[in-house]
Parts: structure tokens; C-alpha cells; sequence
């Protein structure tokens, strides 16, 4: 007989999918390195490419907040002590220390990036403290990537599709995505042409 302390504890089990939210966090992950890699691209040319470096900046905030609620979500069902999310175990050591970190500078990062863009260049202490967060933020990123790129392929190549629940679905894991790449996408281009108060051309290409 099934006692009412068993179906809490085995519900939770049923619904919830570590596995699939790996895989989210892991997808994430892969597009918001390649956006990253290209935005610290434009550093190269940032005269000609202040409007693309503006551009790729307001789309990054849809995807870090994908990703952002992706990892919190893991964080909060294993400290609530979800059997499947224990069972799962915590991330890495490194990861673990490195990840709040990451976090937080990749938001402090785009967070004054956004207020330098919105108050402009004369308006405040945002350039120097956009500065500031992006050498931090170089510092942990390249810590958190060292421990974390290896086991990309294993995340994105498991089996989690099997599970019957949402976060387990390829489609839903694919629709997250790409919304928030949309949201991103659809604030880039409402912004973007904020770069012209730093003398930016207003073209996304030079």
C-alpha cells in the first residue's frame, strides 16, 4: 500500500527531468558562445562595428535570460531536494564555484551595456563600469568554458527525448530556444539604432 508520504516523495520523481533541462542549459550554452565569440569580435574594429557590437549585445539578453532560468530552475529543484535532481547529482566542483560568478558578470556586463546604450556615452560612470565587468567576466568565462566544453557533446548527444515530460521534449526544448532568440532578435532591432549616439553608423555592417 502506498503511503501519502511515498506518492510525495515518487510525484516529483515522475515529473520532473534533469536530463532534459541539461540538455536546454547545454543548447543554451552553445548559442550563447557563438554570439559571445562574435560580439568580442567587433572589440577588434569597434569604430566600424559599433552598431553590430550594440546590436549583438540586446540580442545576447534573450538567450542569457533563457539560460539564466534554465540553470536557477537546476539550482532550485536540487536544493529542494527533487529525488530526480539529487539523484542527478550537483555539477561539478569547479562549476560550482565558478557558475554564480559567471552569472553575475555576464549580467553586470550586459546590464550596464544596456544602461550605457539607453543613458549614452556622457551620462554617468557606465562606460568605465561596462569596462570593468567585461574583464571580470573574461576571467570566469574562460574557467567555466575549461570545465564545461568537454562534456558538451556527451549532454548533446544523450538520450533525454525518451522522457515524457516538458522539459524532456525536443520540440519544447526548440521552441524555448528559439523564443528567446526572438525576444532578443525583436529588442536588437527596436535598439540598435542607439549606437548613434557613440557615432555609430546605423549600419549593421560596415
Amino acid at each position: 500500500m502506498t503511503t501519502r508520504e511515498t506518492q510525495i516523495r515518487e510525484e516529483p520523481t515522475r515529473r520532473a527531468n534533469p536530463a532534459g533541462n541539461e540538455r536546454l542549459t547545454a543548447m543554451t550554452g552553445v548559442v550563447l558562445l557563438l554570439l559571445f565569440v562574435a560580439e568580442c569580435l567587433t572589440l577588434l574594429n569597434l569604430g566600424n562595428l559599433l552598431t553590430l557590437h550594440v546590436f549583438l549585445g540586446m540580442l545576447l539578453l534573450g538567450p542569457v535570460s533563457l539560460k539564466i532560468c534554465s540553470t536557477l530552475w537546476r539550482f532550485t529543484r536540487y536544493y529542494t531536494r527533487s529525488p530526480a535532481y539529487v539523484r542527478r547529482g550537483p555539477p561539478a566542483p569547479l562549476q560550482r564555484v565558478t557558475g554564480p560568478f559567471v552569472m553575475l558578470s555576464t549580467v553586470a556586463v550586459l546590464g550596464t551595456g544596456v544602461m550605457l546604450a539607453v543613458e549614452g556615452p556622457f551620462n554617468g560612470p557606465w562606460h568605465q563600469w561596462h569596462h570593468l565587468a567585461f574583464f571580470i567576466w573574461v576571467v570566469f568565462i574562460v574557467i567555466h568554458l575549461a570545465s564545461y566544453v568537454p562534456k558538451l557533446p556527451r549532454i548533446l548527444s544523450g538520450r533525454a527525448d525518451q522522457a515524457r515530460y516538458v522539459l524532456a521534449s525536443r520540440t519544447t526544448r526548440w521552441l524555448l530556444l528559439c523564443g528567446s532568440l526572438a525576444a532578443g532578435l525583436g529588442l536588437a532591432f527596436a535598439t540598435y539604432h542607439l549606437a548613434g549616439q557613440f557615432g555609430g553608423s546605423g549600419s549593421l555592417l560596415p
